[in-house]
């Protein structure tokens, strides 16, 4: 098989943006408009939060400049009322607010979530090959995670914070300007320590963001390649590289914990010191009768509140910030069109697919060569299959043998040439009807880790009982399914691991079976069984293969010396093709290949 690699760096993650997008924030507000009314009552219950945060100070300097001085005690106790009054209803509605701005950014992630997968799904191979799965599991776990915050606790509730400072700069205006000017002045200072959180915030984020895609990454490699890690005594060298990827990564978030934990004891400062003001000048005022003790105490506790919201938007600027890069990360992605597409005719075989094959002249590469060339794994590829005609496809490693299964199977489409299924070219059928009429068996078995008749049938309903267990009777599987202790409802583990190898290619053969294709490939689909499996599955392919067309790829030529017709690859080039006793008397490539490994059988035996 062909390898592919990928094409520039894989790990790491794209720079950040602007940290406000206009294009960006546009679509993403799109998300919420299924949500629109929702959205509208949560703005009303900020607002009307914010509306009530005046009321406290406003209630407390009437009690000390009203009630108090006249001894009025019943005008107290309605202040007390209103007050507590006034307390309960901001609880109330702040709590109202809360769930409904987290329900509405679980409903915005669920949507996204399903979308990126369902692009996931249609994204061609190609796109794989180039972007590791650590990556897109940032993705569709950590960047979309990010806008759930922006939803819940970031776009909406800056109205909030706004309509708090607006109301509570409004309330202190007409109490006492003077008084509110000289509060005012610390702002410019809370504007500048803002000014450096920002920056130095933006920078310590985009850390985290290529730090955590790295870790990603090399968490999912390394645990998908345990076995490698194990065999050959990686742990300790696996171990430290973790090290040093886990210290940038802890360094990173260190560097942000360290900004926050400056900036707001800078913010409290200068809370205290806009106190200190208030009661400075309104203490001066009061000695010379231009204010009251009420309006300074109001303004006290007005200016605790008002410092708040700008710590909560300058937290809400990292989390704008944070949803800016994602989303563009993620919009990226939901842009991305596949390079392979169905076309804009619809073609359906409803009488079923008869099964002709061919290639013409088909040149592919799967990446540049360092010359900018194509390196071409197939150059100028040309046969064709008979409807119900058995082919094998030999050659060496690296000769193209998987690459005419990628093509064939419209996995990739090539550079050059055509290919055609029943006289129409694969390109002009749409990927969900050919893979529907081809049935593909690979050397790397993949299982779900649900039960044996879902890994057969794959949730597809119109596959009945009855189909299910005939396949399995079919391929010789019925005692392996006999002896597991729930049957078809046993479940396989994780990719299929509570089965061997040669089980689990069973398994995968049924599912071929069960599909009932009009074509069938199988991909060395018998290199890892042993000689009972492999009797099993050869009676079963004999049986399969009557009446319909079928392509055998295999490294062990026994296995494939009773095909119609086989077909000799070389660097790309198909450079012989016929029965096995044609080919071994013209004592070409595929006679050496013969001699090769019967030599090698024989040395082995010995």
């Amino acid at each position: 098989m062909a390898m592919k690699a990928p094409a520039g760096p894989i790990q790491e993650e794209e720079a950040l943006g602007k940290a406000y997008d206009g294009r960006l924030m546009r679509r993403l507000l799109r998300y919420m408009k299924p949500y629109r009314w929702r959205v509208v009552a949560a703005v009303a219950l900020l607002v009307s939060a914010a509306g009530l945060q005046i009321v406290g100070p406003w209630l407390v300097q009437m009690a000390l400049d009203d009630a108090v001085p006249e001894g009025d005690a019943r005008l107290l106790g309605i202040l007390a009322t209103a007050y507590l009054v006034a307390a309960i209803l901001t609880f109330a509605l702040q709590y109202a607010q809360a769930l409904l701005t987290t329900w509405l950014g679980q409903k915005v992630m669920y949507d996204l979530r399903t979308e990126i997968f369902e692009k996931l799904q249609d994204l061609d191979l190609r796109f794989y090959d180039r972007n590791p799965v650590g990556r897109l599991m940032t993705r569709i776990t950590s960047d979309v995670e990010t806008l759930n915050n922006l939803f819940s606790s970031g776009v909406v509730a800056i109205f909030g914070d706004l309509f708090t400072l607006i109301f509570i700069i409004s309330a202190m205006l007409l109490m006492d300007w003077q008084l509110a000017l000289v509060t005012f002045s610390v702002l410019p200072l809370v504007a500048w320590a803002a000014f450096l959180f920002r920056s130095r915030i933006r920078h310590a984020y985009r850390d985290i963001r290529v730090r955590l895609a790295r870790i990603n990454a090399f968490f999912h490699e390394r645990i998908t390649g345990i076995r490698v890690v194990q065999l050959f005594n990686r742990e300790e060298a696996d171990a430290r590289n973790l090290d040093d990827v886990n210290r940038d990564y802890l360094e990173a978030h260190l560097r942000s914990i360290t900004y926050y934990a400056l900036f707001f004891p800078v913010i409290e400062v200068f809370t205290a010191i806009a106190l200190a003001l208030i009661i400075w000048y309104g203490g001066f005022s009061i000695l010379a009768g231009t204010t009251t003790v009420g309006i300074v105490t109001a303004f006290l506790l007005y200016a605790r509140r008002f410092f708040r919201p700008i710590q909560d938007l300058s937290e809400k600027y990292n989390v704008l910030q944070a949803a800016m890069a994602s989303s563009e990360r993620i919009f990226r992605l939901l842009d991305r069109e596949p390079e392979v597409r169905d076309p804009g005719v619809t073609r359906s075989w409803t009488e079923g697919m008869r099964g002709e094959l061919e290639f013409r002249d088909v040149w592919f590469a799967y990446q540049e060569g360092e010359d900018g060339e194509p390196d071409w794994v197939l150059k100028g590829v040309s046969f064709r299959v008979a409807p119900g005609e058995k082919v094998a496809i030999v050659g060496h490693t690296g000769a193209g043998k998987t690459t005419i299964i990628n093509l064939l199977m419209r996995f990739y489409d090539p550079q050059r040439g055509e290919i055609l299924i029943d006289g129409i070219s694969v390109a002009d059928v749409p990927q969900r009807e050919l893979r529907r009429w081809v049935g593909l068996v690979l050397q790397d078995i993949f299982l779900f880790s649900d039960d044996v008749r879902y890994n057969i049938r794959l949730g597809n309903r119109g596959i009945s009982e009855d189909r299910v267990r005939a396949a399995v009777r079919e391929v010789g599987a019925a005692p392996l399914v006999e002896r597991l202790p729930r049957g078809f409802d046993q479940p396989l583990g994780e990719r299929g691991m509570s089965l061997s190898v040669g089980e689990r290619q069973l398994v995968s053969f049924a599912r071929a079976l069960a599909f009932d294709p009009a074509v069938l490939i199988l991909d060395e689909a018998t290199s890892s069984v042993d000689s009972e499996i492999e009797a099993r599955i050869d009676q079963a392919t004999e049986r399969l293969m009557e009446g319909r067309t079928s392509i055998v790829i295999a490294h062990r030529l026994s296995t494939v010396q009773n095909a119609d017709r086989i077909l000799v690859l070389h660097h790309g080039e198909l450079r012989e093709q016929g029965p096995h006793e044609a080919l071994l008397a013209e004592g070409g490539l595929y006679a050496r290949l013969h001699e090769l490994q019967f030599a090698a059988s024989v040395h082995s035996a010995q």
